[in-house]
Protein backbone atom coordinates (compact mmCIF):
# COMPACT_ATOMS: atom_id res chain seq x y z
CA UNK A 1 0.00 0.00 0.00
CA UNK A 2 1.43 3.43 -0.89
CA UNK A 3 2.59 5.53 1.97
CA UNK A 4 5.64 8.24 1.22
CA UNK A 5 7.08 8.54 5.13
CA UNK A 6 5.43 8.23 8.41
CA UNK A 7 3.72 11.17 10.14
CA UNK A 8 6.80 12.36 12.49
CA UNK A 9 8.83 12.39 9.40
CA UNK A 10 7.20 15.85 8.45
CA UNK A 11 8.96 18.80 9.12
CA UNK A 12 9.30 22.61 7.48
CA UNK A 13 12.05 21.27 5.22
CA UNK A 14 8.84 19.11 3.59
CA UNK A 15 6.89 22.25 2.77
CA UNK A 16 5.80 21.65 -0.94
CA UNK A 17 5.72 18.38 -0.96
CA UNK A 18 3.35 15.94 -2.10
CA UNK A 19 2.92 13.18 0.31
CA UNK A 20 0.66 9.79 0.96
CA UNK A 21 -0.07 8.87 4.63
CA UNK A 22 -1.54 6.34 6.67
CA UNK A 23 -3.66 5.80 9.58
CA UNK A 24 -6.46 6.09 12.12
CA UNK A 25 -8.56 9.65 12.66
CA UNK A 26 -7.81 10.55 16.21
CA UNK A 27 -9.69 13.03 15.49
CA UNK A 28 -12.18 15.29 13.30
CA UNK A 29 -12.98 18.49 14.14
CA UNK A 30 -16.12 20.52 11.63
CA UNK A 31 -15.68 24.62 11.34
CA UNK A 32 -18.01 24.59 8.38
CA UNK A 33 -15.74 25.55 5.53
CA UNK A 34 -13.05 23.71 6.82
CA UNK A 35 -12.41 20.30 8.72
CA UNK A 36 -9.25 19.74 10.30
CA UNK A 37 -8.56 15.98 10.58
CA UNK A 38 -5.56 14.32 13.39
CA UNK A 39 -4.01 11.36 11.73
CA UNK A 40 -2.30 8.72 14.28
CA UNK A 41 0.23 6.60 12.86
CA UNK A 42 2.53 4.84 14.98
CA UNK A 43 5.15 7.69 14.95
CA UNK A 44 2.53 9.96 15.92
CA UNK A 45 0.21 12.09 14.90
CA UNK A 46 -0.23 15.43 11.99
CA UNK A 47 -2.46 17.73 11.18
CA UNK A 48 -4.85 17.37 8.11
CA UNK A 49 -7.07 20.20 6.95
CA UNK A 50 -9.52 20.25 4.54
CA UNK A 51 -10.46 23.15 2.73
CA UNK A 52 -13.43 21.41 0.16
CA UNK A 53 -14.97 19.25 2.54
CA UNK A 54 -17.05 17.70 -0.16
CA UNK A 55 -13.75 16.16 -0.94
CA UNK A 56 -13.95 14.01 1.97
CA UNK A 57 -15.90 10.59 2.71
CA UNK A 58 -17.67 9.74 5.75
CA UNK A 59 -14.85 9.28 8.25
CA UNK A 60 -15.78 8.57 12.64
CA UNK A 61 -12.85 8.26 15.01
CA UNK A 62 -10.22 5.54 14.71
CA UNK A 63 -11.65 4.85 11.08
CA UNK A 64 -8.74 3.74 8.88
CA UNK A 65 -7.56 5.70 6.02
CA UNK A 66 -4.92 7.12 3.10
CA UNK A 67 -4.95 10.65 2.95
CA UNK A 68 -3.26 12.06 -0.17
CA UNK A 69 -2.04 15.51 0.06
CA UNK A 70 0.86 18.61 0.31
CA UNK A 71 2.52 19.46 3.51
CA UNK A 72 2.79 23.45 4.57
CA UNK A 73 3.86 25.40 6.82
CA UNK A 74 0.74 25.89 9.87
CA UNK A 75 -0.69 29.95 10.35
CA UNK A 76 -0.82 29.14 14.20
CA UNK A 77 2.46 26.25 15.01
CA UNK A 78 0.96 23.88 17.84
CA UNK A 79 4.21 23.25 20.23
CA UNK A 80 2.19 20.34 21.71
CA UNK A 81 2.99 18.45 18.63
CA UNK A 82 6.28 17.23 17.02
CA UNK A 83 4.38 18.15 13.85
CA UNK A 84 3.18 21.21 15.19
CA UNK A 85 4.76 23.50 13.14
CA UNK A 86 3.47 21.73 9.71
CA UNK A 87 -0.26 20.34 8.13
CA UNK A 88 -1.16 18.30 5.34
CA UNK A 89 -3.74 20.29 2.79
CA UNK A 90 -5.68 16.86 1.76
CA UNK A 91 -6.35 16.11 -1.86
CA UNK A 92 -7.81 13.25 -1.38
CA UNK A 93 -8.87 10.88 1.61
CA UNK A 94 -9.26 6.96 1.18
CA UNK A 95 -11.10 4.92 3.97
CA UNK A 96 -9.54 1.78 4.14
CA UNK A 97 -11.17 0.32 6.60
CA UNK A 98 -14.29 1.58 9.17
CA UNK A 99 -14.78 1.11 12.87
CA UNK A 100 -17.14 0.59 15.48
CA UNK A 101 -17.57 3.38 18.65
CA UNK A 102 -14.53 2.07 20.76
CA UNK A 103 -15.18 1.39 24.72
CA UNK A 104 -13.04 4.52 25.68
CA UNK A 105 -11.50 7.43 24.20
CA UNK A 106 -8.36 7.13 22.48
CA UNK A 107 -5.95 9.47 24.18
CA UNK A 108 -2.89 9.89 26.19
CA UNK A 109 -5.36 11.60 29.13
CA UNK A 110 -8.24 8.26 29.78
CA UNK A 111 -10.62 7.86 32.61
CA UNK A 112 -11.60 4.50 31.55
CA UNK A 113 -10.83 1.46 34.40
CA UNK A 114 -7.61 0.07 33.70
CA UNK A 115 -9.49 -3.07 33.76
CA UNK A 116 -11.65 -2.29 30.66
CA UNK A 117 -8.32 -0.75 29.08
CA UNK A 118 -6.70 -4.16 29.75
CA UNK A 119 -9.70 -5.75 27.68
CA UNK A 120 -8.92 -3.62 25.16
CA UNK A 121 -5.66 -3.89 25.26
CA UNK A 122 -5.14 -3.51 21.33
CA UNK A 123 -6.96 0.00 21.47
CA UNK A 124 -5.23 1.12 24.43
CA UNK A 125 -1.97 0.44 22.53
CA UNK A 126 -3.11 3.08 20.09
CA UNK A 127 -2.60 5.51 22.67
CA UNK A 128 0.63 7.52 22.54
CA UNK A 129 1.76 7.32 25.81
CA UNK A 130 1.79 3.18 25.80
CA UNK A 131 3.50 3.36 22.05
CA UNK A 132 6.23 5.66 23.33
CA UNK A 133 6.93 3.59 26.40
CA UNK A 134 6.84 0.42 24.35
CA UNK A 135 9.40 2.12 21.67
CA UNK A 136 11.52 3.02 25.28
CA UNK A 137 11.73 -0.43 25.94
CA UNK A 138 12.79 -1.80 22.50
CA UNK A 139 15.43 1.11 22.45
CA UNK A 140 16.65 -0.21 25.86
CA UNK A 141 17.24 -4.05 24.43
CA UNK A 142 18.66 -2.16 21.46
CA UNK A 143 21.62 -0.77 23.69
CA UNK A 144 21.74 -3.94 25.65
CA UNK A 145 22.85 -5.51 22.63
CA UNK A 146 24.70 -3.19 21.01
CA UNK A 147 26.57 -2.59 24.42
CA UNK A 148 27.64 -6.04 25.18
CA UNK A 149 28.00 -7.40 21.41
CA UNK A 150 31.13 -4.60 21.82
CA UNK A 151 31.92 -6.19 24.97
CA UNK A 152 32.77 -9.74 23.31
CA UNK A 153 29.49 -11.11 24.98
CA UNK A 154 27.91 -13.92 22.97
CA UNK A 155 24.15 -14.03 23.03
CA UNK A 156 23.04 -17.54 24.09
CA UNK A 157 19.67 -18.68 24.10
CA UNK A 158 18.55 -21.02 28.34
CA UNK A 159 15.78 -23.33 28.32
CA UNK A 160 12.03 -22.42 28.94
CA UNK A 161 11.58 -26.21 30.14
CA UNK A 162 13.38 -27.05 33.47
CA UNK A 163 13.30 -28.75 35.95
CA UNK A 164 11.79 -27.55 39.02
CA UNK A 165 13.36 -25.29 41.70
CA UNK A 166 13.16 -25.53 45.49
CA UNK A 167 14.33 -21.89 45.57
CA UNK A 168 12.50 -18.47 45.42
CA UNK A 169 8.69 -18.59 44.17
CA UNK A 170 6.24 -20.99 43.47
CA UNK A 171 7.24 -22.45 39.82
CA UNK A 172 5.02 -22.42 37.27
CA UNK A 173 4.84 -26.47 36.27
CA UNK A 174 4.28 -28.13 32.66
CA UNK A 175 2.87 -31.77 32.95
CA UNK A 176 4.86 -34.06 30.65
CA UNK A 177 3.13 -35.94 27.89
CA UNK A 178 5.69 -38.36 27.29
CA UNK A 179 6.67 -39.23 30.82
CA UNK A 180 3.55 -39.39 33.33
CA UNK A 181 3.50 -37.79 36.62
CA UNK A 182 6.42 -35.53 35.94
CA UNK A 183 6.94 -31.86 34.97
CA UNK A 184 8.69 -29.33 33.50
CA UNK A 185 9.30 -25.84 35.54
CA UNK A 186 9.74 -22.90 33.25
CA UNK A 187 12.47 -21.06 34.67
CA UNK A 188 12.57 -18.43 36.96
CA UNK A 189 15.68 -17.12 35.75
CA UNK A 190 18.41 -18.25 33.79
CA UNK A 191 20.79 -18.72 36.95
CA UNK A 192 22.25 -22.24 36.90
CA UNK A 193 22.17 -22.63 32.97
CA UNK A 194 24.27 -19.66 32.81
CA UNK A 195 26.91 -20.52 35.54
CA UNK A 196 27.14 -23.79 33.15
CA UNK A 197 27.46 -21.76 30.40
CA UNK A 198 30.89 -19.85 32.12
CA UNK A 199 31.82 -23.88 33.25
CA UNK A 200 31.37 -24.74 29.53
CA UNK A 201 33.84 -21.65 28.79
CA UNK A 202 31.45 -19.32 27.35
CA UNK A 203 33.55 -16.41 29.33
CA UNK A 204 30.71 -13.99 28.22
CA UNK A 205 27.28 -14.50 27.98
CA UNK A 206 24.26 -12.21 27.73
CA UNK A 207 20.76 -12.63 26.99
CA UNK A 208 17.01 -10.87 26.86
CA UNK A 209 15.76 -14.06 29.21
CA UNK A 210 12.00 -14.85 29.64
CA UNK A 211 11.34 -15.62 33.51
CA UNK A 212 8.40 -16.95 35.19
CA UNK A 213 7.33 -17.35 38.88
CA UNK A 214 4.04 -17.65 40.31
CA UNK A 215 3.84 -14.82 43.41
CA UNK A 216 1.08 -12.33 44.56
CA UNK A 217 1.69 -9.33 42.11
CA UNK A 218 1.76 -5.49 43.03
CA UNK A 219 2.46 -2.53 40.80
CA UNK A 220 5.86 -3.43 40.02
CA UNK A 221 5.45 -7.15 39.41
CA UNK A 222 4.26 -9.51 36.93
CA UNK A 223 3.82 -13.71 36.67
CA UNK A 224 5.59 -13.51 33.42
CA UNK A 225 8.60 -10.70 33.29
CA UNK A 226 12.20 -10.30 31.21
CA UNK A 227 15.53 -10.12 32.42
CA UNK A 228 18.37 -8.58 30.41
CA UNK A 229 20.45 -11.30 31.87
CA UNK A 230 24.83 -11.42 31.68
CA UNK A 231 27.40 -13.78 33.21
CA UNK A 232 30.70 -13.41 33.14
CA UNK A 233 34.03 -15.57 33.54
CA UNK A 234 37.67 -13.66 35.49
CA UNK A 235 36.11 -10.50 36.58
CA UNK A 236 36.56 -8.95 39.74
CA UNK A 237 33.10 -7.40 41.59
CA UNK A 238 34.70 -4.25 41.02
CA UNK A 239 35.11 -4.49 36.97
CA UNK A 240 31.60 -5.97 36.65
CA UNK A 241 30.00 -3.12 38.23
CA UNK A 242 32.54 -0.82 35.84
CA UNK A 243 31.20 -2.75 32.81
CA UNK A 244 27.40 -2.46 34.19
CA UNK A 245 28.07 1.51 35.02
CA UNK A 246 29.05 2.15 31.07
CA UNK A 247 25.69 0.19 30.38
CA UNK A 248 23.62 2.23 32.52
CA UNK A 249 25.39 6.12 31.57
CA UNK A 250 24.48 4.92 27.67
CA UNK A 251 20.77 3.98 28.49
CA UNK A 252 20.02 7.42 30.37
CA UNK A 253 21.89 9.40 27.79
CA UNK A 254 20.54 7.79 25.19
CA UNK A 255 16.86 7.33 26.13
CA UNK A 256 16.36 10.11 29.00
CA UNK A 257 19.13 12.86 27.91
CA UNK A 258 20.23 12.56 31.19
CA UNK A 259 24.68 12.49 31.71
CA UNK A 260 25.05 9.65 34.70
CA UNK A 261 28.33 10.52 36.44
CA UNK A 262 30.78 7.46 37.02
CA UNK A 263 31.77 6.01 38.90
CA UNK A 264 28.13 5.76 40.58
CA UNK A 265 28.31 5.71 45.05
CA UNK A 266 28.58 2.35 46.90
CA UNK A 267 26.55 1.98 50.05
CA UNK A 268 27.13 -0.86 52.02
CA UNK A 269 23.80 -2.81 52.97
CA UNK A 270 24.11 -2.04 56.70
CA UNK A 271 24.16 1.55 56.18
CA UNK A 272 21.09 1.55 53.45
CA UNK A 273 19.29 -0.30 55.99
CA UNK A 274 20.39 1.77 59.05
CA UNK A 275 20.07 5.08 57.55
CA UNK A 276 16.97 4.96 54.94
CA UNK A 277 15.04 1.96 56.34
CA UNK A 278 15.34 -0.06 53.13
CA UNK A 279 17.77 -1.81 50.71
CA UNK A 280 16.84 -0.57 47.74
CA UNK A 281 17.47 3.24 49.17
CA UNK A 282 15.78 6.39 47.16
CA UNK A 283 18.20 9.25 48.13
CA UNK A 284 17.00 12.48 46.52
CA UNK A 285 15.30 13.43 50.17
CA UNK A 286 16.57 13.47 53.32
CA UNK A 287 14.53 11.93 56.72
CA UNK A 288 17.31 10.14 57.66
CA UNK A 289 16.69 7.31 60.17
CA UNK A 290 18.20 8.80 63.59
CA UNK A 291 19.90 6.12 66.27
CA UNK A 292 18.43 6.74 69.59
CA UNK A 293 19.26 3.89 71.40
CA UNK A 294 21.97 5.56 73.83
CA UNK A 295 20.09 8.41 75.16
CA UNK A 296 16.60 6.33 75.53
CA UNK A 297 17.36 2.92 76.62
CA UNK A 298 17.95 4.47 80.32
CA UNK A 299 14.45 5.94 80.56
CA UNK A 300 11.55 4.21 82.59
CA UNK A 301 9.38 3.25 79.39
CA UNK A 302 8.28 -0.49 79.80
CA UNK A 303 8.31 -1.09 75.93
CA UNK A 304 11.80 -0.07 75.51
CA UNK A 305 12.81 -2.73 77.90
CA UNK A 306 14.73 -5.52 76.34
CA UNK A 307 14.51 -4.12 73.22
CA UNK A 308 17.98 -3.64 71.11
CA UNK A 309 17.53 -0.87 68.99
CA UNK A 310 15.58 2.54 69.37
CA UNK A 311 15.57 4.16 66.29
CA UNK A 312 13.07 7.10 64.87
CA UNK A 313 12.85 10.09 62.14
CA UNK A 314 12.82 13.60 62.65
CA UNK A 315 10.21 15.93 59.76
CA UNK A 316 10.76 19.06 59.85
CA UNK A 317 7.81 21.95 60.15
CA UNK A 318 5.16 19.57 60.54
CA UNK A 319 4.74 19.36 63.92
CA UNK A 320 1.72 22.09 64.27
CA UNK A 321 -0.07 20.48 61.20
CA UNK A 322 0.12 17.10 61.66
CA UNK A 323 -3.07 16.00 63.91
CA UNK A 324 -3.94 12.15 65.66
CA UNK A 325 -5.37 11.01 62.51
CA UNK A 326 -2.49 12.02 60.54
CA UNK A 327 -0.12 10.69 62.87
CA UNK A 328 -2.34 7.67 63.29
CA UNK A 329 -1.88 7.04 59.25
CA UNK A 330 1.56 6.81 60.10
CA UNK A 331 1.71 4.17 62.69
CA UNK A 332 -0.60 2.13 61.01
CA UNK A 333 1.77 1.71 58.24
CA UNK A 334 4.39 0.76 60.73
CA UNK A 335 2.33 -1.80 61.92
CA UNK A 336 1.91 -3.06 58.84
CA UNK A 337 5.59 -3.68 58.59
CA UNK A 338 5.83 -5.63 62.30
CA UNK A 339 6.44 -2.66 64.32
CA UNK A 340 4.55 -3.02 67.54
CA UNK A 341 4.15 0.34 68.16
CA UNK A 342 5.45 4.48 66.67
CA UNK A 343 5.44 7.22 69.10
CA UNK A 344 5.30 11.19 68.30
CA UNK A 345 6.92 13.94 69.82
CA UNK A 346 6.45 17.78 68.87
CA UNK A 347 8.95 20.67 69.67
CA UNK A 348 6.71 23.48 69.52
CA UNK A 349 7.62 26.78 71.48
CA UNK A 350 10.91 25.53 72.57
CA UNK A 351 9.34 22.25 74.63
CA UNK A 352 8.98 18.87 73.35
CA UNK A 353 5.18 17.89 73.71
CA UNK A 354 3.67 14.46 73.33
CA UNK A 355 2.02 11.68 76.13
CA UNK A 356 5.42 10.42 76.06
CA UNK A 357 7.31 13.08 77.82
CA UNK A 358 6.23 11.81 81.11
CA UNK A 359 8.66 8.98 80.85
CA UNK A 360 11.50 11.88 80.75
CA UNK A 361 13.01 14.80 83.11
CA UNK A 362 14.77 17.74 81.52
CA UNK A 363 18.15 16.12 81.08
CA UNK A 364 16.58 13.40 78.91
CA UNK A 365 14.91 16.04 76.95
CA UNK A 366 17.80 17.98 76.45
CA UNK A 367 19.59 15.38 75.67
CA UNK A 368 17.15 13.94 72.67
CA UNK A 369 17.32 17.61 70.98
CA UNK A 370 20.63 18.01 71.35
CA UNK A 371 21.00 14.41 69.81
CA UNK A 372 18.80 15.36 66.69
CA UNK A 373 19.16 19.32 66.92
CA UNK A 374 15.47 19.41 67.02
CA UNK A 375 14.27 23.17 65.62
CA UNK A 376 10.96 24.62 66.03
CA UNK A 377 7.70 22.82 64.56
CA UNK A 378 10.32 19.27 63.88
CA UNK A 379 7.97 16.19 64.37
CA UNK A 380 9.94 13.01 65.91
CA UNK A 381 8.59 9.45 65.17
CA UNK A 382 10.22 6.99 66.94
CA UNK A 383 9.79 3.02 68.17
CA UNK A 384 11.88 0.32 69.35
CA UNK A 385 12.31 -3.05 68.36
CA UNK A 386 14.44 -6.81 69.21
CA UNK A 387 14.70 -6.71 65.21
CA UNK A 388 17.12 -4.53 63.47
CA UNK A 389 15.49 -4.94 60.25
CA UNK A 390 11.93 -4.64 62.02
CA UNK A 391 12.28 -1.46 62.85
CA UNK A 392 14.42 -0.38 59.99
CA UNK A 393 11.62 -1.28 56.98
CA UNK A 394 9.02 0.31 59.26
CA UNK A 395 10.59 3.66 60.03
CA UNK A 396 11.56 3.07 55.66
CA UNK A 397 7.52 2.53 54.85
CA UNK A 398 7.38 5.73 57.50
CA UNK A 399 9.61 8.04 56.04
CA UNK A 400 8.42 7.18 52.13
CA UNK A 401 5.29 8.35 53.25
CA UNK A 402 6.08 11.83 54.34
CA UNK A 403 8.37 11.90 51.12
CA UNK A 404 5.71 11.42 49.11
CA UNK A 405 3.18 13.40 51.07
CA UNK A 406 5.31 16.63 51.48
CA UNK A 407 6.26 16.40 47.94
CA UNK A 408 10.05 16.09 48.37
CA UNK A 409 10.76 13.82 45.55
CA UNK A 410 11.84 16.11 42.47
CA UNK A 411 10.02 14.89 39.02
CA UNK A 412 12.47 13.79 36.23
CA UNK A 413 15.15 14.00 38.61
CA UNK A 414 17.50 10.22 38.84
CA UNK A 415 19.20 9.11 41.53
CA UNK A 416 21.26 5.41 40.80
CA UNK A 417 23.69 3.86 43.26
CA UNK A 418 25.02 0.40 43.88
CA UNK A 419 24.19 -1.40 47.31
CA UNK A 420 26.67 -3.65 48.16
CA UNK A 421 28.01 -6.06 50.76
CA UNK A 422 25.31 -7.60 51.69
CA UNK A 423 25.04 -10.53 54.11
CA UNK A 424 25.33 -13.63 53.27
CA UNK A 425 22.89 -15.49 55.14
CA UNK A 426 19.70 -14.57 56.89
CA UNK A 427 19.46 -16.34 60.54
CA UNK A 428 16.70 -16.56 62.26
CA UNK A 429 15.79 -18.56 66.24
CA UNK A 430 12.45 -19.75 67.12
CA UNK A 431 10.94 -19.76 70.35
CA UNK A 432 12.97 -23.12 71.36
CA UNK A 433 16.25 -21.54 70.23
CA UNK A 434 16.96 -23.64 67.30
CA UNK A 435 18.46 -21.85 64.55
CA UNK A 436 17.89 -21.72 61.02
CA UNK A 437 20.19 -20.19 58.13
CA UNK A 438 18.44 -19.45 54.95
CA UNK A 439 20.47 -17.36 51.72
CA UNK A 440 19.94 -13.80 51.48
CA UNK A 441 20.24 -13.83 47.76
CA UNK A 442 20.96 -17.61 46.36
CA UNK A 443 22.93 -20.40 47.79
CA UNK A 444 25.48 -20.07 44.94
CA UNK A 445 26.67 -16.64 46.22
CA UNK A 446 30.09 -16.19 47.23
CA UNK A 447 31.03 -15.32 50.43
CA UNK A 448 33.88 -12.20 50.23
CA UNK A 449 37.49 -13.60 50.56
CA UNK A 450 37.88 -11.68 53.93
CA UNK A 451 35.23 -13.09 55.61
CA UNK A 452 35.27 -17.02 54.93
CA UNK A 453 36.25 -17.84 57.97
CA UNK A 454 33.41 -17.04 59.37
CA UNK A 455 31.82 -19.84 57.67
CA UNK A 456 32.50 -22.55 60.49
CA UNK A 457 32.33 -19.58 63.48
CA UNK A 458 29.41 -17.11 62.62
CA UNK A 459 27.78 -17.40 59.45
CA UNK A 460 25.18 -14.43 59.73
CA UNK A 461 28.14 -12.00 60.30
CA UNK A 462 29.40 -12.82 56.58
CA UNK A 463 28.86 -10.88 53.80
CA UNK A 464 28.95 -11.31 50.17
CA UNK A 465 30.06 -10.73 46.79
CA UNK A 466 26.64 -9.22 45.84
CA UNK A 467 25.26 -5.86 44.02
CA UNK A 468 22.23 -4.17 43.73
CA UNK A 469 21.66 -1.42 41.24
CA UNK A 470 19.49 0.81 42.55
CA UNK A 471 17.32 3.90 40.91
CA UNK A 472 14.97 6.42 42.46
CA UNK A 473 14.17 3.62 45.05
CA UNK A 474 13.73 0.93 42.65
CA UNK A 475 15.64 -2.19 42.43
CA UNK A 476 16.24 -2.22 38.56
CA UNK A 477 18.80 -5.18 38.28
CA UNK A 478 21.07 -6.84 40.55
CA UNK A 479 23.89 -9.99 40.76
CA UNK A 480 26.76 -11.74 42.84
CA UNK A 481 29.60 -13.46 42.27
CA UNK A 482 29.46 -16.99 42.54
CA UNK A 483 30.66 -19.77 44.07
CA UNK A 484 32.82 -21.76 42.06
CA UNK A 485 35.19 -23.97 44.02
CA UNK A 486 33.42 -27.21 45.09
CA UNK A 487 34.18 -27.62 48.61
CA UNK A 488 32.83 -23.81 49.81
CA UNK A 489 29.85 -24.85 47.99
CA UNK A 490 29.00 -27.99 49.92
CA UNK A 491 29.66 -26.06 53.31
CA UNK A 492 27.44 -23.66 52.52
CA UNK A 493 24.75 -26.27 51.53
CA UNK A 494 25.21 -27.99 54.54
CA UNK A 495 24.81 -24.86 56.61
CA UNK A 496 21.20 -24.23 54.66
CA UNK A 497 20.05 -27.86 56.16
CA UNK A 498 20.63 -29.76 52.91
CA UNK A 499 21.79 -33.41 53.06
CA UNK A 500 23.90 -34.83 50.39
CA UNK A 501 20.69 -36.62 49.13
CA UNK A 502 18.82 -33.33 49.16
CA UNK A 503 21.49 -31.75 47.21
CA UNK A 504 21.42 -34.97 44.65
CA UNK A 505 18.27 -34.43 44.01
CA UNK A 506 18.08 -30.93 43.74
CA UNK A 507 21.01 -29.47 42.34
CA UNK A 508 23.23 -32.81 41.78
CA UNK A 509 23.21 -31.96 37.79
CA UNK A 510 24.39 -28.35 38.48
CA UNK A 511 26.78 -29.16 41.55
CA UNK A 512 28.76 -32.09 39.95
CA UNK A 513 29.69 -29.51 36.80
CA UNK A 514 31.96 -27.44 39.64
CA UNK A 515 34.19 -30.76 39.97
CA UNK A 516 35.39 -30.25 36.32
CA UNK A 517 37.15 -26.37 36.36
CA UNK A 518 35.04 -24.30 37.02
CA UNK A 519 36.24 -20.03 36.62
CA UNK A 520 35.68 -17.89 38.94
CA UNK A 521 32.66 -16.22 37.41
CA UNK A 522 29.76 -13.69 38.29
CA UNK A 523 26.75 -11.80 36.73
CA UNK A 524 23.73 -9.92 37.34
CA UNK A 525 20.24 -9.00 35.86
CA UNK A 526 17.93 -6.09 35.12
CA UNK A 527 14.48 -6.17 35.21
CA UNK A 528 13.61 -5.02 32.06
CA UNK A 529 9.71 -3.99 33.05
CA UNK A 530 11.46 -2.15 36.04
CA UNK A 531 14.22 -0.33 34.55
CA UNK A 532 11.36 0.88 31.55
CA UNK A 533 9.12 1.76 34.11
CA UNK A 534 11.72 4.16 35.45
CA UNK A 535 12.85 5.76 32.30
CA UNK A 536 9.45 6.07 31.02
CA UNK A 537 8.55 7.70 34.69
CA UNK A 538 5.28 5.25 35.45
CA UNK A 539 5.15 3.40 38.63
CA UNK A 540 3.06 1.02 36.93
CA UNK A 541 4.91 -1.78 35.19
CA UNK A 542 1.73 -2.87 33.42
CA UNK A 543 1.95 0.56 31.46
CA UNK A 544 5.38 -0.75 29.89
CA UNK A 545 4.11 -4.05 28.77
CA UNK A 546 2.19 -4.80 25.32
CA UNK A 547 -0.30 -7.35 26.75
CA UNK A 548 0.03 -7.37 30.97
CA UNK A 549 -1.64 -9.84 33.52
CA UNK A 550 -4.01 -8.29 35.83
CA UNK A 551 -3.46 -8.16 39.87
CA UNK A 552 -5.08 -11.21 39.98
CA UNK A 553 -2.60 -12.93 37.54
CA UNK A 554 -5.31 -13.14 34.10
CA UNK A 555 -5.28 -11.94 31.11
CA UNK A 556 -8.45 -9.53 30.47
CA UNK A 557 -7.66 -9.63 26.75
CA UNK A 558 -8.14 -13.82 26.34
CA UNK A 559 -9.59 -14.29 29.50
CA UNK A 560 -6.52 -16.73 30.27
CA UNK A 561 -6.45 -18.69 32.71
CA UNK A 562 -9.43 -21.07 31.36
CA UNK A 563 -10.20 -24.94 32.00
CA UNK A 564 -9.04 -27.16 29.52
CA UNK A 565 -11.13 -30.37 28.14
CA UNK A 566 -10.86 -33.91 29.39
CA UNK A 567 -9.56 -34.83 26.15
CA UNK A 568 -6.30 -32.60 26.50
CA UNK A 569 -5.77 -33.37 29.98
CA UNK A 570 -5.98 -36.96 29.38
CA UNK A 571 -3.12 -37.96 27.27
CA UNK A 572 -1.42 -36.38 30.45
CA UNK A 573 -2.38 -38.53 32.98
CA UNK A 574 -3.96 -35.77 34.88
CA UNK A 575 -7.69 -35.94 35.97
CA UNK A 576 -9.36 -33.44 37.93
CA UNK A 577 -12.01 -34.10 40.44
CA UNK A 578 -15.82 -33.90 39.89
CA UNK A 579 -17.28 -30.42 41.43
CA UNK A 580 -19.75 -31.31 43.85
Amino acid sequence: MERTCFNEELTLADCGKEVVLLGWVANKRNLGGLVFIDLRDSSGIVQLIAEDPTILPEIKSEYVVQAFGTVRKKDVPNPNLKTGQIEVALKKLVVINKAELTPFIIADKSDALEETRLQYRYLDLRRPVLLNNLKTRAKITKIWHEYFDAHHFLEVETPILNLSSPEGARDYLVPSRIHHGCFYALPQSPQLWKQLLMVGGVERYYQVAKCFRDEDLRADRQPEFTQLDEEVSFMTQDEILTLNEGFLQRIFKEIAGVDIQLPLRRMPFYEALDRYGSDKPDTRYGLLIEDLYDVMKDLPFDGFQGQNYIRGIVVPGVAASASRKVIDEFVNEARKMRLKGLIALKYLNGELEGSFTKFMDEDAKKALIARLDLKEGDLLLFGSSTSRRIISFALGAVRTMWAKRLGLIKPNTYDLLWVVDFPMFDKEEDEQGNVTYSAEHHPFTRPRDEDLHLLDEKPEDMLAYAYDIVINGYEAGGGTLRIYDHDTQWKVFRLLGLSEEDVAKKFGWFADAFRYGAPPHGGMAYGLERLTMILCGTDNIRDVIAFPKNLQASDPTSKAPQPVTKDQLEPLNIYLGEEE
